[in-house]
C-alpha cells in the first residue's frame, strides 16, 4: 500500500516540506458517525477536554454525515472562525434538509468548525485563543485547536473531493460577497477550483491573494489536491437574509456541480475580481475615528480618496487621508468605526474580464 505524505510525517508549509515530529499520535477526537455508513447520521466530533467546569469532559462538535453509494464527498464547513455566521445558518439548514436519497455520494457538514469560538462568538478559540485559520496541519499533541486542525487534515479532508469553507468578515471586517480560489502550481488543480468557484456562483468571483497563508485550512486542503472553495459573504458579526441566502444557494450549486445532487446549478451574473496585486490591500498606520469615504461595490480609481482617520483626541484637527493604490472595485472594508494601526482598512479589488 502506497503511503500518504501525512503517514510518512511530511507535510507541506507554502512551498517547504517539513518533518512531522516521530512522536506524533493518533488524533484523540472521537467521531460518534461512521463516515462509511449509507443513510444520515447526526452526531458529534468528541474532543477531549479537562477544563474548570467538567474534568473527564469533552467538546462536542455538531457534524452531520449524509451518504449514499460510492459517489464523490463533498465537506462544508462554517465558523471556521467563531463570529462568522453565514456558515453555520446555511449548514444548520443542510444538515436538517439534505436527506441520503436525493444524493448520489457523501456530503460531510461542520456547521462550526471552531466550536469553542462560536460558542463564545468570537474569532478565536475561548478556550487556548487559537486561530483554527493559522493553525493547519494541526498537531493532535497541541492545544484544543491544533487537535482540531489535525483531526480535519489526517481524518476528514482525505475522505473529501470538494471542500468548502464558508467566511464572512466576522466582527471586523464586512466584504461584498464573494467566492473565490486561488493561484496554485498544479494549474489543473486550480481550474478545477476555478470551476466549482464559478458554480457557487456569488454575485462576486475572486482570485484571492492571500496574505498569510501557509497555515490555512485552504493551503492544506490544496495541499492535498482538494478541490476547494471558500468565500467572504457579508460580515460584521452577523447575516442577514441576503447573505445567507447567498450561502444556501451555493451550496446547493456545488454539490449539483460535483454530481453529488442531480440537476444544475443556479446561475447569476457575478463579477470577475482579482487581488492579486498586494496595492489592493490598504493598511491603517494611525489610531481614531474611521469615515468610509466609499461603500462597497464602489469603483474607484488609484489615487481616490476611500477612507480618513479622525483624531478622536481633540476636534479641528485635519484628517489623515487613505487613497486607493489601484484601480478597481471596493470590496472589502473594516467594520467597526474605530480603528488602530495595522488594521485592514480597505480591499480594492482588480476588475477581472
Amino acid at each position: 500500500k502506497q503511503k500518504t505524505a501525512y503517514e510518512l510525517g511530511v507535510r507541506l508549509v507554502g512551498s517547504e516540506m517539513c518533518i512531522r515530529d516521530s512522536n506524533m499520535r493518533d488524533n484523540p477526537i472521537k467521531a460518534t458517525v461512521d463516515f462509511n455508513l449509507d443513510g444520515t447520521q447526526h452526531g458529534f466530533l468528541k474532543v477531549p477536554y479537562s477544563g474548570d467546569d467538567s474534568a473527564w469532559g469533552a467538546i462536542m462538535v455538531p457534524v452531520t454525515v449524509v451518504k449514499n453509494g460510492q459517489g464523490p464527498t463533498a465537506l462544508f464547513t462554517g465558523a471556521n472562525h467563531g463570529d462568522e455566521y453565514e456558515g453555520p445558518i446555511a449548514l444548520w439548514c443542510l444538515a436538517a434538509e439534505l436527506s441520503a436519497e436525493r444524493i448520489n455520494g457523501r456530503v460531510i457538514i461542520v456547521p462550526a468548525m471552531n466550536y469553542p469560538a462560536f460558542k463564545a462568538g468570537k474569532r478565536t478559540s475561548s478556550i487556548d485563543g487559537g486561530n483554527m485559520n493559522r493553525m493547519f496541519p494541526g498537531d493532535p499533541n497541541g492545544t484544543i485547536t491544533e487537535i482540531i486542525a489535525d483531526y480535519f487534515s489526517r481524518t476528514l479532508l482525505p475522505l473529501a473531493d470538494y471542500v468548502v469553507d464558508i467566511h464572512s468578515g466576522g466582527k471586523t471586517l464586512e466584504f461584498v460577497p464573494f467566492a473565490c480560489a486561488h493561484v496554485l502550481d498544479d494549474k489543473e488543480q486550480q481550474a478545477r477550483c476555478v470551476a466549482a468557484m464559478a458554480a457557487f456562483n456569488a454575485p462576486y468571483s475572486m482570485m484571492l491573494l492571500e496574505l498569510d497563508a501557509a497555515h490555512m485550512y485552504d493551503t492544506a486542503a490544496e495541499n492535498q489536491g482538494k478541490v476547494f472553495v471558500s468565500t467572504e459573504i457579508g460580515g460584521g458579526g452577523s447575516a442577514d437574509a441576503t447573505s445567507t441566502g447567498i450561502a444556501k444557494r451555493g451550496i446547493s450549486n456545488v454539490l449539483m456541480h460535483a454530481g453529488i445532487l442531480p440537476g444544475e446549478p443556479e446561475r447569476h451574473s457575478s463579477i470577475n475580481v482579482d487581488s492579486h496585486d498586494e496595492d489592493c490591500f490598504v493598511t491603517c498606520e494611525h489610531s481614531g475615528l474611521l469615515e468610509m469615504r466609499n461603500d462597497l461595490g464602489d469603483e474607484v480609481q488609484k489615487g481616490d480618496l476611500i477612507a480618513v482617520i479622525h483624531d478622536m483626541e481633540r476636534t479641528g484637527t485635519a484628517p489623515v487621508e487613505y487613497h486607493a493604490k489601484v484601480d478597481g472595485i471596493l470590496v472589502g472594508r473594516h467594520y467597526p468605526c474605530l480603528a488602530k494601526p495595522g488594521d485592514n482598512l480597505a480591499v480594492v479589488a482588480l476588475k477581472g474580464d
